[in-house]
């Protein structure tokens, strides 16, 4: 008797979704923190020399990789315009993420936004597994029988 798991097309999308909801978020939480430590060291003319703008790019990386990520880890599902909307909605969600960081900030200062990210890959590492679940293929459980 084989343990065949089925596949569970809302697990798979939902955990897409989230997977790259959280990478993307935690790309521009990266630049953030680069910005952060920029800003600290370094007076404003010297700031805007050394680097022009390091939100731009993390903004830029977390569309990319939060729709990629999103893109990517629903390639199981049948319908591809699911696949489109989930790579959309994880870019959006990205940048949502994202911008949840920036009061971090003000209020935490470095070490918020560190948790934060922390947060943000843990969060990541679990919707991918979510993800795998739900594409149904044997092995890809939790190892109970």
């Amino acid at each position: 008797m084989t343990d065949e798991r089925l596949k569970d097309p809302l697990a798979l999308g939902l955990g897409s979704l989230a997977s790259g909801v959280a990478f993307g978020g935690a790309c521009l939480t990266v630049a953030q923190i680069v910005a952060s430590i920029l800003r600290g060291d370094l007076e404003p003319n010297v700031y805007r020399q050394t680097a022009p703008d390091p939100l731009l790019a993390g903004l830029i990386a977390a569309v990319g990789v939060g729709g990629a990520v999103g893109w990517y880890r629903s390639a199981d599902l049948d319908n591809i315009w699911q696949r489109g909307v989930i790579a959309v909605l994880a870019a959006v969600g990205a940048i949502l993420i994202g911008f949840l960081a920036a009061p971090l900030d003000r209020f935490f200062g470095l070490l918020g936004l560190i948790v934060w990210l922390l947060l943000n890959v843990a969060f990541g590492i679990l919707a991918t597994r979510w993800a795998v679940r739900g594409k149904g293929e044997e092995g890809s459980g939790t190892g109970a029988a």
